[in-house]
């Protein structure tokens, strides 16, 4: 870990905190709410020792990234402008990239908007989610699960950030990370702080990762991350002009059977009954890990590596 690199780079109107490590052809890797550059320490470490060069920065918003007040600049348009000002800070053309939950949101997004950039696409929990003409994403969800639901609920300011300030911050990425139960429901709900702290963590999470992750969210609060659900529906308004584009750059996917995205109600459907692939003409592979809750990069980092290494090195 002392050998991956800590930088600044000026992109986009901010400072990007950036995590690298090796040389050769690079890797850029894209973490998920609520987590940071540090998701990916396993990969960074062992895709370097291949010969790549990893590149995983905290997101707009997240850990040492400056993170704008306003809400309105959380849009994926600022965070695909982001990537692509940090490959061009870099110097870098063209990147494999490598997603996990709303860091895989942003990787269908930077690959729908940028396809020219991406060599391939490994990406992990949440599938290309097309955009409904007809129903915005926060409306879906509120339909689907009502108002506690935390993605309703984390439209509202504030509101989410007062509850998780009430709980000790060690205490609540451990009932984070270690989240097993597949029902989308029990995912942050509004009473996370009364339930009870893990005895044991599992073999792949120690007290030194929660505690990395609870120092960085205690310095920073959670809003950054928060903003990102909170422009759902204003990404929804300006992305019209997507409405059916597919992606059109190579893809691997991977998600845990465990994962609550894998758990929504018809998600199984999609991912396996042609519309992925409609959506997603050239997805090349589809693997379920049995088994494998949420957090897979860091449950199962060598399997993930694996998985990763096996489809970049076919380019």
């Amino acid at each position: 870990m002392e050998k991956i690199e800590h930088t600044k780079v000026a992109t986009n109107g901010i400072n990007m905190h950036v995590a690298s490590i090796g040389e050769g052809r690079p890797i850029l890797f894209l973490h998920g709410y609520p987590e940071l550059w540090y998701s990916w320490r396993h990969q960074l470490l062992s895709l370097s020792s291949l010969g790549y060069r990893c590149i995983a920065p905290d997101l707009r918003g997240y850990g040492d990234t400056d993170a704008p007040h306003s809400v309105e600049k959380y849009t994926v348009l600022h965070i695909v402008g982001d990537l692509v000002g940090l490959l061009d800070a870099l110097q870098i053309d063209q990147v494999f990239l490598v997603g996990h939950d709303w860091g895989a949101i942003i990787a269908w997004y930077v690959c729908l908007f940028r396809p020219d950039r991406i060599k391939a696409l490994v990406n992990t929990s949440v599938p290309f989610l097309p955009r409904d003409p007809t129903t915005p994403f926060v409306e879906f969800y509120r339909n689907l699960y009502g108002e506690d639901y935390y993605i309703v609920r984390y439209q509202k300011p504030g509101v989410a950030e007062a509850e998780y300030a009430k709980i000790n911050s060690a205490k609540l990425f451990r009932i984070i990370l270690t989240n097993r139960d597949p029902n989308p429901e029990a995912t942050l709900p509004k009473d996370i702080g009364k339930q009870p702290d893990p005895s044991t963590l599992p073999c792949w999470l120690t007290e030194k990762d929660v505690d990395y992750y609870a120092r960085k969210f205690h310095k920073t609060g959670f809003t950054g991350g928060i903003n990102y659900y909170r422009n759902f529906d204003r990404t929804w308004e300006l992305t019209a002009a997507w409405t059916g584009a597919q992606v059109k750059v190579p893809v691997k996917f991977i998600v845990g059977d465990l994962d609550l995205v894998y758990n929504i109600p018809g998600m199984k459907e999609y991912i396996h009954n042609g519309g992925f692939k409609r959506d997603v003409p050239f997805l090349e592979e589809v693997v379920i890990m049995e088994g494998v809750a949420h957090f897979l990069n860091q449950e199962k980092a060598d399997e993930i590596s694996k998985h990763i290494y096996d489809f970049i090195k076919k380019f």
